[in-house]
């Protein structure tokens, strides 16, 4: 098998996404890339992963006709410095590649080559590891291809008369693999390989791996391990797939270098944080004051403010701004937990929790919007592990920490054109008051520190993170995993969400 020999010098290596499918098959009137999943535009999700990964250079759009301007605005928007270019694809898929390959080239100083990834824009949940070991297999590979192993057994049919299909084939499972994205060539090799095919009048192909595969039979192709959830939004079933991944996803929130860091990010800023008394809104304030922060810690016991009050959260929102002429970070974890049988539950506790754990957080984000906007700055929400499946005697708790996560990405759509960020904090079981009293004492060591919550919530803060769920576990993989295996731990983790609160 031969391979290209790795230089110390890695060629250019581009993205190029392609989104010129239509949503026809979603029954959409606009191409399906720009639909919105968890906050976002489908091809913005997709997007900001290439933007974040360390080998991409530069990325391209080849988008649908007529919606370019869309896809740039989106760009421009939401930072993605990494793209260059935003054209109009053909339409056929072969069309779309051979415009990207006319495009790469221009650039090139002749005898120049460089390294290609194409991607389906409609495959938002890509992985950073995916992205790496294409690039680094076409430091050995010329043309690479990305597959995970079927599960289901595929046949092979035809069609007899006016009978219907009959099986003529049934291929053995363990060696079929079902093809994903992206593919990544050698520039020189991808153009090669269509420069052949132009020769011949029956040509077409739905993918680029084929083009090589036939035109180029002498080029291996190296097959790098895809990811289950590296899925296409193709059907209608897709689309609402896709969006309970993105939302059971969990986002590493980078850690700041040091200390000095935190300070710099911190100092002249000011906190409002409901909830503020104890427990992890008590260690928020405590942290950012020591950087430097001007922070009003809020709570019920402590300054007599109570969240469903909005005329405290409208005061105490007046007081700091007018104390220090801005608000940057709005931080809610007030909350309640009253664990029992919803048809023996009492209606002024059922109006508690719902004025508490629902209402408040909707008065809080929208009394602090006109101020989160002239400082570009964040409201960071808390939500539960259980949100993600309710149980019995937790109906009111659950329910209403569901609402935080809708509640975080709806708003950072709708407040994203001001340039405020909101996310939402999912911290496994932590030792804080609120849990004591619905628990009693618990084995040391089974509870989350209120300070790691704490801590990561700063993080959160000071990142440009928005509609996002962050977990935070014991293990803390949130704080030194990359995004893309957010998606991992998500699924890994659902099981033992079920046992915690």
């Amino acid at each position: 098998m031969s391979a290209t020999s790795a230089s110390n010098a890695r060629p250019r290596t581009t993205a190029v996404v392609l989104a010129g499918g239509t949503g026809q098959r979603v029954g959409l009137s606009i191409p399906k890339q720009l639909l919105k999943i968890a906050g976002k535009a489908v091809i913005e999700h997709t997007l900001s992963i290439f933007q974040q990964a360390d080998g991409i250079d530069d990325v391209i759009v080849l988008m649908a006709p007529g919606f370019v301007p869309d896809v740039e605005k989106i760009v421009v928007k939401a930072g993605l410095t990494k793209v260059t270019r935003v054209i109009e694809g053909g339409t056929t898929r072969n069309e779309t590649t051979q415009r990207a390959i006319a495009a790469l080239g221009e650039g090139l100083a002749e005898g120049e080559d460089a390294n290609v990834l194409f991607h389906d824009a409609v495959r938002p949940l890509l992985s950073q590891r995916v992205i790496q070991d294409c690039v680094d297999a076409l430091d050995r590979y010329q043309a690479v291809d990305v597959a995970i192993p079927s599960a289901d057994t595929i046949i092979v049919t035809r069609t007899h008369g006016g009978d219907g299909e009959f099986i003529t084939e049934v291929p053995e499972r363990a060696r079929l693999r079902r093809g994903q994205t992206p593919q990544a060539f050698k520039l020189s090799t991808i153009r090669k390989a269509y420069d052949v095919a132009g020769g011949d009048p029956n040509f077409q192909a739905t993918d680029d791996c084929s083009v090589v595969l036939k035109y180029l039979p002498d080029v291996p192709i190296y097959v790098v391990a895809g990811d289950e959830y590296n899925m296409k939004v193709t059907q209608p079933v897709d689309v609402f797939i896709a969006d309970k991944l993105f939302q059971l996803a969990s986002t590493a929130a980078p850690a700041q270098a040091d200390e000095a860091a935190y300070r710099e990010l911190l100092s002249g800023r000011t906190l409002v944080v409901f909830g503020g008394s104890y427990g992890i809104g008590a260690d928020i304030a405590a942290l950012a004051k020591q950087y430097g922060a001007s922070v009003y810690a809020l709570g019920r016991s402590t300054t007599g403010t109570h969240v469903e009050n909005p005329e405290h959260v409208d005061d105490a929102l007046s007081k700091a701004y007018s104390e220090t002429g801005r608000i940057d970070y709005v931080i809610n974890t007030a909350g309640v937990l009253r664990i029992g049988k919803l048809a023996e539950t009492d209606n002024t506790t059922i109006q508690e929790a719902l004025n508490v754990n629902y209402l408040a957080p909707v008065q809080i984000a929208r009394a602090s919007y006109k101020y989160l906007a002239e400082t570009k700055g964040q409201l960071l929400l808390y939500t539960s592990s259980s949100y993600t499946r309710g149980r019995a005697e937790y109906s009111l708790y659950s329910s209403t920490k569901a609402a935080m996560v809708n509640l975080t990405q709806a708003l950072s759509d709708e407040w994203a054109a001001e340039g405020i960020r909101v996310n939402c904090v999912n911290p496994e079981r932590t030792a804080t008051p609120m849990r004591t009293k619905a628990f009693g004492q618990e084995p040391v060591g089974s509870l989350l520190s209120s300070e790691a919550v704490a801590r990561t919530s700063l993080d959160v803060l000071l990142s440009e993170l928005t509609g996002h769920v962050i977990d935070v576990r014991q293990q803390d993989p949130t704080r030194t995993a990359s995004q893309a295996s957010g998606f991992e731990q998500a699924l890994a983790a659902v099981l033992d969400r079920q046992e915690d609160v």
